[in-house]
C-alpha cells in the first residue's frame, strides 16, 4: 500500500520542461596575469559567469544566417575565476517556442587577443554593448586583473530557425531569453548540477529494490496458500 502514496507524491513533483538545451565541455587552463594595460578585460564590460555566479539570464539577439554571419550574431561573455586543470561545461537553454541554433565555443584570452578576426567580433559586440546598456548596469571582472586568474572567453552564436509568412519577423526576429549556466565537474567526471538528480535516481532505486523484495514475499505467501486450498 506503500507504493501507490510515493507514485502519486513523485508524479505531483514532475513539472513538465518545454525547453532546448546546448552545451560545450572544456577544461579550465593555467592561470595567467593580465597587467594593467589599457585596454583591460574590465573595459570590455562583459556578463561574467564564475564559481560566485553560475547562471546568467539574458536576452539574446537573433537574425537568420546569412553568407557574412553563417552562424548569426556573436555574443561574448568571460569565464572568470576558474580552477586550473578542472572541467567545466556552459549550457545555454531557451524556449522551444523560439527556434533558435546556438553554437558555443571557448576561447584562451592569448588565442582571442592574437587572432584578428575574433578580436575583431569580440571588440565589436563589446562596444555595441556598452552603446546599449548604462555603465551601472554592466557588471565587471571581480578583484584586480593583475591577479593571477584563469580565465576563458565564451562565444555564443545565435541564429533564428524558424519561417514565418510575417514578413516583419522574417526582417527582424525577436530576441531570445537563454539562462546561460556554468557547470563545474565532480571530479573532472560528473556534472555538480546533476548530483541532486543522481540522488533521486539512488534513493528511488533502493526502494524499488526493497519494494519489490516485500510485493515478491507477499506474492509467495499468496501462492503457498493457494497451492495448499486447491
Amino acid at each position: 500500500m506503500l507504493f501507490l502514496p510515493v507514485l502519486f507524491f513523485t508524479c505531483f513533483l514532475a513539472v513538465p520542461a518545454i525547453a532546448n538545451v546546448e552545451k560545450t565541455i572544456f577544461t579550465a587552463p593555467d592561470s595567467i596575469n593580465f597587467g594593467d594595460a589599457r585596454p583591460n578585460l574590465i573595459d570590455l564590460h562583459l556578463d561574467i559567469l564564475s564559481p560566485e555566479r553560475l547562471s546568467v539570464r539574458t536576452l539574446v539577439p537573433v537574425i537568420f544566417p546569412t553568407e557574412k554571419h553563417t552562424r548569426g550574431l556573436s555574443s561574448w561573455y568571460i569565464l572568470d575565476n576558474l580552477r586550473p586543470g578542472q572541467r567545466y561545461e556552459v549550457r545555454i537553454c531557451w524556449a522551444a517556442t523560439q527556434p533558435t541554433d546556438f553554437f558555443l565555443d571557448t576561447f584562451e584570452a592569448t588565442t582571442v587577443f592574437d587572432t584578428t578576426k575574433l578580436l575583431q567580433d569580440l571588440s565589436a559586440y563589446a562596444e555595441e554593448r556598452q552603446n546599449i546598456l548604462p555603465l551601472d548596469d554592466i557588471e565587471g571582472l571581480g578583484g584586480s586583473t593583475t591577479a593571477n586568474r584563469s580565465i576563458l572567453f565564451l562565444r555564443i552564436q545565435s541564429a533564428a530557425s524558424f519561417y514565418t509568412t510575417d514578413k516583419a519577423l522574417m526582417q527582424d526576429p525577436p530576441p531570445v531569453y537563454v539562462d546561460i549556466i556554468l557547470d563545474p565537474y565532480l571530479w573532472n567526471i560528473f556534472p555538480q548540477s546533476l548530483l541532486p538528480t543522481a540522488a533521486y535516481i539512488l534513493i528511488l532505486a533502493v526502494a524499488s529494490w526493497f519494494l519489490s523484495g516485500f510485493a515478491w514475499s507477499k506474492l509467495q505467501v499468496f501462492v503457498h496458500k493457494k497451492q495448499h486450498s486447491d
